[in-house]
Parts: C-alpha cells; sequence; structure tokens
C-alpha cells in the first residue's frame, strides 16, 4: 500500500481499521499450492479463506460437540491472515514448517498491532484459538481448514499431493482432527485415500 495516498479521516482509530483493511488486500497475492477445481491455476489466501468460512456455515451437523458457528467463521477469516508476512507454509513440507510457530508469531505481533488495541487482542485470540485446536470452534474451523485442500486434490488428481509425492500416513496425520471431531465426515475422507494409492496419487 502506498500510504502517500492514504487520506486521513482525522480519527486515529478509523484511520488504524482502513489501514489495515487495506493491509490485508496482499492475501490476494499469497499463492498457495492447492489448485482450484478447474485446474486452471493455484488458489491465493483469500480465496481459501472465504471458502472454508462458507463450509463453515455447512457442515456443523456432522460435529461431535455443539459449534458457535459465527465464531468459527471469523476463525476461518483470520486464520491466515498473518501469513502476509509469514508466507504461506506448505503443510506437508517438513523443513518449512520447523520454524513456521516463530515466524507466524512475529507476523501476528507485526500485523494485529496495526489495529486498535482491543480489535487487535480479539483477532489475534481467535488466530491463536484455531491454532490450538482445543476448543470445539477451534477444531471445528480447523476441520474446514483441512477439508478444503483435501477435496481439491481429490478434483485434481491428487496435485499437490503427487507434486511433493506425500504419502498416506502424512494425510491421516493431517486430517486427524476431521477423524475426531467429524468421524462421519472421516468415512468420505478414508475412502478418498485409499482411492488416491489406488490412482497413484498418494504413496502407501
Amino acid at each position: 500500500m502506498a500510504q502517500k495516498d492514504f487520506l486521513s479521516s482525522c480519527n486515529i482509530r478509523l484511520d488504524q481499521q482502513l489501514k489495515f483493511t487495506a493491509e490485508i488486500d496482499k492475501m490476494t497475492s499469497i499463492l498457495r499450492r492447492t489448485l482450484l477445481v478447474d485446474g486452471t491455476r493455484r488458489e491465493n489466501d483469500a480465496e481459501h479463506s472465504w471458502h472454508i468460512a462458507v463450509m463453515a456455515l455447512l457442515f456443523s451437523e456432522y460435529a461431535v460437540e455443539p459449534v458457535d458457528i459465527g465464531r468459527a467463521v471469523k476463525m476461518c477469516v483470520v486464520h491466515d491472515l498473518i501469513e502476509i508476512y509469514a508466507g504461506d507454509t506448505f503443510a506437508y513440507d517438513p523443513q518449512a514448517n520447523k520454524d513456521k510457530a516463530d515466524r507466524e508469531a512475529k507476523a501476528a505481533d507485526k500485523l494485529f498491532s496495526q489495529l486498535p488495541p482491543e480489535q487487535g487482542a480479539e483477532l489475534r485470540s481467535l488466530w491463536e484459538e484455531f491454532d490450538a485446536m482445543e476448543t470445539p470452534d477451534g477444531k471445528y474451523a480447523a476441520c474446514m481448514d483441512r477439508l478444503q485442500p483435501f477435496l481439491h486434490n481429490t478434483l485434481t488428481d491428487g496435485h499437490t499431493w503427487v507434486e511433493s509425492g506425500t504419502n498416506r500416513a502424512s494425510v491421516e496425520k493431517r486430517m486427524s482432527v476431521v477423524r475426531e471431531f467429524m468421524p462421519q465426515v472421516y468415512e468420505w475422507v478414508q475412502a478418498n485415500i485409499d482411492n488416491a494409492i489406488e490412482k497413484g496419487w498418494l504413496k502407501n
């Protein structure tokens, strides 16, 4: 964002909110490894966040505990904001995941401090709850975050799995929160893992 082009509202709080809104536009430039379902290009962070937020409106009936859908949607929307500074970390890249927590904590410090204090604290708290996957809302939002790219892989010939040489155990570990929190949905996941092995998209 070109700060010199911003016309102040003469209200410090409003200026912070407007500048933050412009800053998070950078999400549209953070590319993920996941392909769009039509296979034409990689999705960006903003598209992914929108997608899982809509999913959170749809699947709560399969959760084993009651979920506050509104809070889960908020988590879905904010969970990747820190990647504006930390970058996207591919789930199946062990090396990149080694310093992920440190990179993302520093990014959170930088990003959420740009908002009015109570709003910055609220968004950071939602991000931390999502990351911890300990509350029902956090687990549910995490399930959406894992189901969406999984679904895309099943519809794009296992694109990111094939590209990275991913194996069954890695995918099952990644999807374990779905197995725990949405077991009925995990039956579908397991069937697709078996199908991916059969088609050679995943290593056994």
